[in-house]
């Protein structure tokens, strides 16, 4: 998806030093991603406790 968006400069160039990253292009989709995985991460962490787990964990170290 093409868009157009305005960005801060120095904004930019510290996200670019900081990923090591040579394009904005590359610094937004890689800032993209991370945002995704952490939001990700906190579903998981938020069901933390809320899952009950069923089975024998004696006989699934048994069968390694």
């Amino acid at each position: 998806m093409r868009t157009n968006i305005v960005i801060d400069d120095a904004l930019m160039a510290r996200a670019m030093k900081l990923a090591g990253t040579r394009t904005k292009r590359e610094t937004v989709k890689r800032g993209l991603e991370l945002l995704i995985r952490l939001n990700e991460q906190a579903r998981i962490r938020a069901a933390r406790g809320k899952l009950r787990w069923r089975g024998d964990l004696d006989a699934m170290r048994r069968d390694a």
